[in-house]
Formats: C-alpha cells, sequence, structure tokens
C-alpha cells in the first residue's frame, strides 16, 4: 500500500530535494508540495495524505498554525515538524499544535526516514540531538516567535522599541499603566528576554520596527 506525504517547505530547492530522496523509498508517494503554511493547509484538506513533512519556519502562518490547520482539515494525518531550531520552545509548541515527531534539518535524511516511519506506526519522533544530556546551542526566530504575538503585544512591543515611555502607551492605547506592564512581562516571557534592549533587537529582527527609526 502506498504512503501518501505532503511537503510543505518555503525554500524551492530543500522542498524539492527533500521529495526527490522521500520518493526513494519503496511505496512512498510525494502527492503536493507547498511552499507557504495556507498552501500545505489547503493542500492537505483535498489531498489527505498521511504524512504531512512541514517546516517550522515558514511564510504567512507559520508552521505551529500549519500544523493546527492541517490537523482540523485531515485529522488522520500524521505531522512530522522539520526545523533548524532545537530550541526546546519550538518543539513543544509544533507538539501542542499535533505534531508528532519533531526533526533538525542539519541531520541526515534517514532521521526524516525514521521519523516518518515512526509516526505511520503511530509513535513520536524527537530528534537525536534533542535526546543528549548536553545543552544544545540553538537560535529563536523572531518570524516564528512574532507570530505568537497578538496584535496588542505587538502594538506594545512596537511602542517600546520606539522609545515611548509606558505612560504614552498607556495613553495611546487608552488601557491602564498597569496593564502596560502586564503586556511587557508578557512579551518578556513570551519571547525569553529579560531586559528592554532584548524587546528592541527582537523587534528589529522581527520587522516590527526599524533599525534606522
Amino acid at each position: 500500500m502506498t504512503t501518501t506525504i505532503l511537503i510543505a517547505d518555503d525554500h524551492q530547492l530543500l522542498r524539492q530535494g527533500l521529495a526527490t530522496l522521500l520518493r526513494e523509498q519503496k511505496d512512498w508517494e510525494v502527492v503536493g508540495e507547498a511552499a507557504s503554511g495556507e498552501e500545505a493547509v489547503h493542500l492537505a484538506a483535498a489531498l489527505k495524505p498521511e504524512v504531512a513533512v512541514i517546516d517550522v519556519e515558514m511564510p504567512g502562518i507559520g508552521g505551529v498554525e500549519a500544523a493546527r490547520g492541517i490537523r482540523s482539515a485531515s485529522p488522520a494525518t500524521r505531522i512530522v515538524a522539520l526545523s533548524m531550531y532545537a530550541d526546546t520552545y519550538y518543539r513543544e509548541r509544533m507538539r501542542s499544535a499535533g505534531a508528532s515527531a519533531y526533526v533538525l534539518k542539519n541531520h541526515a535524511i534517514d532521521e526524516l526516514v525514521g521519523a516518518i516511519r515512526s509516526v505511520l506506526q503511530g509513535e513520536h519522533y524527537l530528534s537525536s540531538a534533542q535526546t543528549q544530556r548536553e545543552p544544545i546551542a540553538s537560535r529563536r526566530s523572531a518570524r516564528v516567535d512574532k507570530d505568537e504575538l497578538s496584535a496588542r503585544e505587538r502594538d506594545v512591543l512596537r511602542m517600546l522599541a520606539e522609545g515611548k515611555r509606558m505612560t504614552e502607551i498607556a495613553d495611546t492605547l487608552a488601557i491602564s499603566l498597569k496593564t502596560v506592564e502586564t503586556y511587557r512581562a508578557r512579551l518578556m516571557n513570551k519571547l525569553g528576554i529579560d531586559n528592554l534592549s532584548g524587546l528592541v533587537r527582537f523587534a528589529i529582527r522581527a520587522g516590527i520596527v526599524s533599525s534606522e527609526d
């Protein structure tokens, strides 16, 4: 019986390369390729693949929201998250969104194949690097983290990064000073940042403000 697979990654060469390699597996068929989270959800709804391999960091809705959308549109589809980030934050976000496996991009194709075989058997799979006891040097993705912020949180972050005082932000948004402080604390907690300069740097990397402002 043929196993149907959907691949979602905004890097065309990587996506096509993965498709070629996965097609070498006996009885595996790549039935669709998506370049964005929205396209991945649309194709999953139409094709109902057995497995969806989706990049955590994609334009548009991103991998976390795409995973939720796929689980809603095609509940039987098993999701394998593909990521360049070893940070457990992303692994947990994808797990909570419905992913059964988390594989790092810098690992061999054999690991992705193994992850797919595991989820097809109803098992969960964690990239071997994340099972090691040694700490893993990893980066946080501004694009992915930005998607996790609400519109109001982005507004507060933008104004903080622009150098506005807390009282100015409260007046502009018609909220209390305490509420602004709560938003700032929530931003630091969500983003894993413990100071204002870190929030400013994140806002620049995420494109929320310009470095020239």
